[in-house]
């Protein structure tokens, strides 16, 4: 009886993989993402003639890749992947337009107003 739960319990906890079958194989997929865009970077700076240098460009690129370094679970690397080589192909196919591409400059992380004033500037109740 106690061999069967184990059977079952192993069973439910596996999921097939999206891509890769293991870390290192995540990993490559990984870096030949990061490859991949470090190479586009001057075509698309170029292309959509965004007011940023490309070594800006690339560090943001790093910056991207390293908010996302402390990712364990295979399919949501995966998924990350994916994601990226669609941001990608949008990207050099030219189908973004310049405000996409500014977008990653955008500061997300805004600090909320906490006395009147500046809730009342910002128009925030």
């Amino acid at each position: 009886m106690a061999a069967s739960r184990e059977a079952v319990k192993k069973a439910v906890q596996q999921v097939r993989p999206i891509l890769s079958v293991n870390h290192g194989e995540a990993r490559k997929r990984a870096l030949n993402l990061y490859k991949a865009w470090y190479r586009q970077i001057p075509y698309i700076v170029m292309d959509y003639d965004i007011p940023k240098s490309i070594q800006q460009c690339r560090a943001k690129l790093r910056e991207e890749f390293l908010r996302h370094r402390n990712v364990t679970d295979i399919r949501v690397i995966d998924m990350l992947v994916i994601k990226g080589q669609m941001e990608l192909k949008e990207s050099v196919e030219i189908w973004k337009q310049k405000g996409h591409i500014m977008r990653y400059w955008k500061e997300s992380q805004d600090p909320k107003p906490t006395d009147f004033l500046s809730k009342f500037i910002q128009g925030i109740n």
